[in-house]
């Protein structure tokens, strides 16, 4: 079985929090506009946005690439590359450790491979809504991917682009086997 192992932007956190053992930890779920035209549009309950889960000072994210790897990523908290943070939600505690919380995203990380990311389908707003709904029994605010789930139900308007996965799936036929073996041990 393949080793799967978070790649990282940076791994700082700012948000305090108690270092008892027993002591609960809150979970955030950080959002950022992926486009400028959400400042007219959240006001009207719909948007493009990207979220993560920040737990014990990191941001851990779900994204898409090529390799049958996971697509889940840390960087720190509030500072998605590429994004504009909106706002941060409290959405519930968790009495896991550090250690004991990526154990659990170790445990997911074969369902959220980079390569079966899909923009309406399975995307980092349905990764938060899963890691928050199994740890709290919450899930995150509707309007958060409101707009996917107006694009699956309105599929057969959109073209063809938005409806396959957000990367493209190459077949390299003349790799060596153990470079793809390698690809999946190095995450």
């Amino acid at each position: 079985m393949a080793s799967h192992r978070f790649s990282s932007y940076e791994i700082i956190g700012t948000r305090e929090e108690s270092s008892a053992a027993n002591s609960q930890v809150p979970l955030y779920l950080n959002v950022y506009d992926v486009t400028d035209l959400n400042g007219y549009c959240y006001w009207c309950g719909l948007g493009i946005f990207h979220t993560a889960i920040e737990a014990h000072g990191v941001e851990y994210a779900f994204g898409a690439h090529e390799y049958p790897i996971t697509g889940i990523f840390m960087v720190k908290p509030r500072r998605c590359p590429g994004y504009a943070f909106r706002e941060s939600i409290r959405i519930g505690t968790t009495h896991m450790n550090h250690l004991q919380f990526r154990e659990f995203l170790q445990q997911i990380a074969s369902s959220y491979r980079g390569d079966t990311y899909h923009l309406l389908l399975k995307n980092c707003n349905h990764f938060c809504d899963d890691v928050s709904f199994q740890l709290t029994g919450n899930r995150i605010p509707g309007w958060v991917n409101r707009l996917a789930r107006l694009g699956w139900f309105c599929k057969c308007f959109l073209p063809d682009s938005l409806q396959l996965s957000a990367v493209p799936h190459k077949e390299n036929k003349n790799a060596p086997p153990h470079e793809t073996e390698q690809l999946q041990n190095d995450g």
